[in-house]
């Protein structure tokens, strides 16, 4: 053992560390080796963060960014087996400098405050990184009867050329996202219709036509709350619109609060500045109108809001615009909300009333609600010092870039907890085992919650009792079996996140584990298979004798099988919410007291796919 690791010590030694190691990458090569500091996470499509919407963001932001500065009032997209095309009405890419634009890193005209005052892209690249991650990407911009084009792959410039055309002045653009940085993926309509819709209310004027489909805005963000949330409204909603920030508001009857805001016209899913910034704003406004002190949970509680601001110089705190990092808008924000909150008060006397008879019935369930905590903290104080049945993890979300991967499995039972406890990362994987079903949380009052022990101790494993801002996992994972008990179970516990934490679910925190129903072997090759349609494709491969196995629950799966299933290839299927107002309706129907319907529903729409 001596001499083998002597030997090992001799070779590090002899590995020569000089000038000849050093590597220089060109910006395009950068871009496709560190990618994910340019477009974040990768994915297949499957979740609305994954990259191929980014690419497709960047390029349609560039057509908003010159709507915005008044040139162009129609966008075109269209999605065709995998390649996307954009065409704007802008003022088109200068020819001279089109090639430059679209591949050399920090080339742009959004630097220049006379040609681009409010734009998202500020870094010079985001057209860059989509050129350098396609297999195909090419350019066309038309100035005043001529045009310039130019083919890539992979970043590399294929041709180019220039010549008159009879086109409209604009820019369009052609990618297909490489499969060699993106693998097997595939675009869900339904996000980028959401993003677009998003788009129009941003920008009222703007005509967007995605497919053939139209999606324009009159009243801007009071036409985004509309969508969202139909007829649940407790009071008109009010809106406020100046140059550089718009937003609206109204309350529900939901627990939770829920908020859209956006920066540049990009949707800021982690909020930031501008949003801890309007919720202050808010609340001062509200206390100054009706001179009273109300507390901050009271005021906000059930309340959705949509808030955008315009910004010369925003700082993100990454390349994909998550979050606004810039604290010196505070003050100016806060004021202008409070005031204009004030304002809209003093003229809606009617809507001021409904709002105030909210917050007083807040006040009344909180202080119902601090007898049930006070009794429920006690019975779980003799129950253990701990949370039973959770088996944490070391890093949290509140630990920064230690904690973005963390995330909990809720499991069916201590079967399939058993193989995820011997197979996990315990530093960033926690696993919290439920008995059995939960309790149906469906039209109950949120102080149930501290009634039933086990809802009670997920919610304190989560950190969510009193909002958001201590979630202690990055991602919620439900992992139970692929069959109708375990879809039940996944049914309940999504009731129970839409029922009290509403926002967990619309901010992309609530995920479904995939895990493979079939197991397909050889002596020699073994297949994991999601579908029936996969489990007959790996017979043909692998021949008629092959071994089928088919997995009924988690438990059956071996802890040595399953590390693969939550490790880097972990396969997640995010839980989204299309509109706001649909959501008691799905509810209702699906776990309300409407058994006959739900029963001839279930009946008339079964099929047996394996």
């Amino acid at each position: 053992m001596a001499k083998q690791n002597n030997m090992k010590t001799q070779t590090a030694q002899d590995v020569v560390y000089d000038e000849s190691k050093i590597k220089t990458l060109s910006s395009l090569e950068h871009i496709r080796l560190r990618t994910g500091m340019y477009i974040g996470r990768l994915g297949d499509g499957s979740n609305s963060d994954d990259g191929i919407y980014v690419l497709l963001k960047e390029i349609i932001d560039n057509g908003i960014d010159e709507f915005i500065m008044g040139n162009g009032k129609i966008i075109e997209i269209e999605l065709e087996d995998g390649t996307t095309r954009v065409r704007d009405y802008g003022r088109g890419i200068p020819l001279g400098k089109l090639v430059e634009c679209v591949s050399v890193i920090n080339t742009g005209a959004k630097y220049n405050d006379d040609v681009f005052q409010f734009s998202v892209g500020l870094n010079g690249v985001g057209t860059k990184a989509v050129n350098a991650l396609s297999s195909h990407f090419k350019v066309v911009s038309t100035r005043e009867g001529e045009y310039a084009s130019a083919v890539f792959r992979r970043g590399e410039l294929l041709s180019s050329k220039k010549g008159k055309s009879g086109e409209k002045n604009g820019t369009f653009v052609e990618f297909t996202p490489d499969v060699e940085i993106f693998g097997k993926y595939e675009f869900n309509l339904e996000f980028i219709e959401k993003r677009i819709r998003n788009y129009a209310y941003l920008n009222a004027g703007l005509t967007l036509i995605f497919n053939g489909k139209l999606y324009a805005s009159e009243h801007g963000l009071f036409d985004l709350l509309t969508e969202e949330i139909g007829e649940q409204n407790l009071y008109p909603i009010g809106y406020y619109k100046a140059e550089h920030l718009e937003f609206a508001f109204t309350h529900t009857n939901n627990y939770s609060e829920e908020y859209f805001s956006f920066v540049n016209g990009q949707f800021t899913s982690d909020g930031g500045t501008h949003l801890s910034s309007f919720k202050e704003g808010f609340l001062k406004g509200v206390q100054t109108f009706f001179k009273k002190d109300y507390k901050s949970e009271d005021t906000r509680e059930g309340v959705i809001a949509a808030v955008a601001i315009k910004l010369k110089n925003p700082v993100f705190e990454s390349q994909t615009k998550n979050k606004l990092g810039n604290s010196d808008i505070r003050a100016t924000v806060v004021q202008e909300v409070k005031c204009a909150v004030e304002d809209w008060l003093h003229k809606n006397v009617e809507s001021a009333k409904l709002l105030e008879q909210k917050i007083i019935a807040n006040e009344r369930i909180r202080t119902e609600l601090n007898a049930v905590k006070k009794e429920a903290r006690e019975a779980a104080k003799k129950i253990s010092l701990k949370i039973p049945k959770l088996k944490d993890c070391k890093y949290h979300f509140e630990d920064g870039l230690l904690g973005e991967n963390s995330m909990i499995f809720l499991t069916e039972g201590d079967s399939a907890a058993g193989s995820m406890v011997s197979s996990r990362d315990v530093m960033t994987q926690a696993i919290f085992s439920l008995r059995g079903k939960p309790e149906n949380m469906f039209g109950k009052k949120k102080a149930a919650i501290y009634k039933n022990e086990e809802l009670y101790n997920l919610m304190m494993a989560l950190g969510i009792e009193n909002d958001m801002v201590n979630l202690r996992y990055a991602k919620i994972v439900i992992a139970t079996d692929a069959d109708f008990d375990g879809f039940h179970i996944r049914n309940l516990l999504l009731t129970f996140f839409l029922t009290y934490f509403e926002e967990l679910v619309t901010s992309g925190r609530i995920f479904i584990l995939e895990t493979p129903l079939f197991r397909v072997r050889t002596k020699k090759n073994t297949r994991y298979c999601y579908t029936a349609r996969e489990r007959d494709d790996a017979v043909r491969s692998l021949g008629s004798q092959s071994e089928i196995t088919r997995f009924k629950g988690l438990g059956e799966i071996s802890p040595q099988e399953f590390g693969q299933f939550i490790g880097k290839d972990i396969r997640l299927a995010s839980v989204t919410v299309n509109a706001l107002k649909s959501v008691p309706q799905v509810l209702n129907f699906y776990m309300g007291k409407n058994t006959p319907e739900r029963r001839d529903y279930i009946m008339d729409n079964l099929v047996d796919d394996v």
